[in-house]
């Protein structure tokens, strides 16, 4: 029998020897056979980052870094691995400590993705915004209209909350409103992660990738080069590239001789590809770096020529032709960058000359990085923006904006853009209430029998002495009499009445609320995340007596299943 004393020093040297094999770093991998559609990775908020690579026949093939869950996960991530079923892949999980050396043991395969029945039933999940089912969003990429389907891509981290691995995410909708999340369509490789860029349909077939009797699909976009080990290895910078479809964007096709832009300068990114059918040629806008736009113009998709610059806004460029209060015979072109702020001029297909200085779009405080679709059914000009609303406690972080449809109009300050949801927003609506034509006092809510997560409230307000607003859900929206200004928060902008009234349209859903003053003069998306104490109330206030000559609020349904 050992003395206590030997006993205590052998348990000592255990603990040291452990803590020791604890501290030990070293890979850890582990062959599989893909028989299945989905591999499922677990996910622990806060845990070391690691990079997981996967290779096939010794070739790399997928490469991300994962907070990989070495206790029980936050929630499950998957990887689509059906284009490699049937091959045998080695997965290397890098920088595991000793204790760990089973960690890749709890990944696994399957049909069907783990936790499926929770999807968008989370407590911060928006209702009729769009968000990805897992991992962190940005900037919308690639819309456009084919076939009876809206294609929405998106930057899209698969892997987890915060940003990285950018890779480009997926989803069609028939209306703009309802949507069904794809696979992710274009991943990282050896050219860089995938930043953003945008999507055309070749009708006339220049790229010469058609093979069937659909049209192609084409996403142009940027090959960020040294964001990713893959490419910092081979020693890539940032450059252009494409992917096709010709199967309505099912699945997705790399140019075998990617890139068809090279590097530029800096971080030159984001292209915006469109048809100028007066010129038959496509045309891309570039963001070079320092504000500063490049104007390319190609036959093909695959072959470009430098036509032009302009010192202008930084990046995710946009560039669109609309008509002047809806006179298709009187146009303008707009050009903007991603915080919105836009020019009015003339493009001639090789420059935009700008008319106006730089106007702003909005007034909110989560609007960036929007883009408009392309091949449109119909004569609208549609928008959506990347919604920077943080969505702490989440699988998925971040969202996009309602879409928008934007107008010019001739305005006392001259040539102003403007932004309307879309109508089919109205085919969200259930329940009803209606105040018509009715004097509310101080202290009186026409409104206190409502609770609710998701409305689309539509007012027309007589403006008199008194200031007025509503309370959604704890956060006030104030109309200011005096200084003729609406304020949200921090954040207020001049509405002056029309004939004596205002009109306002607000879409309150659980994580924003997005509102539009005077038919879409003024908009202002907002952040508005729920605390705990959140009572869902809705009320209208006022100081002294307020004509409401409407007030119409609709509950919104959610778009999801």
């Amino acid at each position: 029998m050992f003395r206590p004393t030997v006993l205590a020093f052998l348990m000592l040297l255990s603990a040291h020897l452990q803590a020791a094999d604890d501290l030990l770093v070293a890979d850890v991998t582990r062959d599989m056979t893909f028989t299945e559609t989905y591999l499922q990775l677990p996910v622990k908020h806060g845990a070391d980052k690691r990079l997981l690579r996967i290779r096939i026949d010794d070739e790399l093939v997928r490469e991300f870094v994962i907070e990989y869950a070495e206790t029980e996960p936050d929630y499950w991530v998957w990887l689509d691995v059906s284009p490699f079923k049937g091959k045998t892949a080695t997965l290397t999980l890098a920088g595991v400590r000793g204790g760990q050396a089973k960690a890749l043991n709890t990944v696994f395969q399957s049909d069907e993705l783990k936790d499926a029945k929770g999807f968008y039933k989370e407590r911060l999940r928006p209702q009729f915004h769009f968000t990805s089912r897992r991992g962190w969003n940005n900037d919308s990429n690639g819309l456009v209209y084919y076939a009876g389907e809206y294609h929405l891509f998106y930057q899209h981290n698969p892997f987890g909350w915060a940003w990285g691995n950018m890779t480009w995410g997926h989803a069609v909708s028939r209306d703009m409103i309802h949507w069904q999340e794809l696979d992710d369509a274009i991943h990282p490789d050896a050219l860089g992660t995938v930043f953003s860029g945008s999507a055309v349909v070749d009708k006339k077939n220049t790229t010469g990738f058609k093979t069937g009797s659909e049209d192609p699909i084409v996403c142009i976009y940027t090959s960020a080069g040294g964001t990713n080990p893959w490419s910092r290895d081979a020693g890539n910078k940032f450059t252009q590239s494409l992917a096709y479809s010709n199967d309505r964007g099912r699945t997705w096709t790399l140019y075998a001789d990617n890139p068809v832009l090279a590097h530029v300068r800096g971080s030159n990114r984001d292209p915006k590809v469109i048809w100028h059918e007066p010129t038959q040629q496509w045309c891309i806008v570039l963001y070079l770096d320092e504000k500063e736009m490049g104007f390319y113009t190609s036959k093909d998709l695959k072959t470009w020529t430098e036509t032009s610059r302009l010192k202008c806004f930084h990046e995710c460029p946009e560039l669109f032709e609309l008509p002047v209060a809806g006179d298709s015979a009187q146009t303008k072109w707009v050009l903007y960058g991603a915080s919105g702020e836009y020019m009015i001029g003339d493009f001639d297909g090789k420059a935009f000359t700008p008319e106006t200085e730089a106007i702003g779009f909005h007034h909110g405080d989560c609007f960036y990085a929007s883009q408009t679709f392309n091949n449109m059914p119909d004569e609208r000009r549609v928008q959506i923006a990347w919604g920077q609303v943080p969505t702490p406690g989440m699988p998925f972080n971040q969202m996009m904006l309602c879409p928008v449809e934007l107008t010019l109009h001739t305005t006392p300050d001259g040539l102003r853009m403007q932004a309307f949801p879309i109508k089919e927003v109205r085919d969200l609506r259930g329940n009803r209430t209606l105040i018509r034509n009715r004097v509310v006092k101080a202290g009186n809510n026409p409104l206190k029998a409502l609770r609710g997560d998701c409305f689309d409230i539509n007012a027309i307000i007589e403006v008199g002495e008194s200031d007025f607003g509503l309370r959604l859900r704890g956060h006030e929206l104030i109309y200011h009499v005096d200084k003729q200004t609406l304020t949200f928060g921090k954040r207020s902008v001049q509405v002056k009445p029309r004939e004596g009234r205002i009109r306002l349209r607000l879409l309150v859903d659980r994580t924003s609320i997005e509102i539009f003053a005077n038919q879409g003069e003024v908009y202002m998306p907002m952040r508005c995340v729920p605390n705990e104490a959140d009572t869902r109330e809705i009320a209208f206030f006022s100081e002294g007596p307020v004509t409401v000559q409407r007030l119409a609020v609709f509950e919104l349904n959610s778009i999801w299943p």
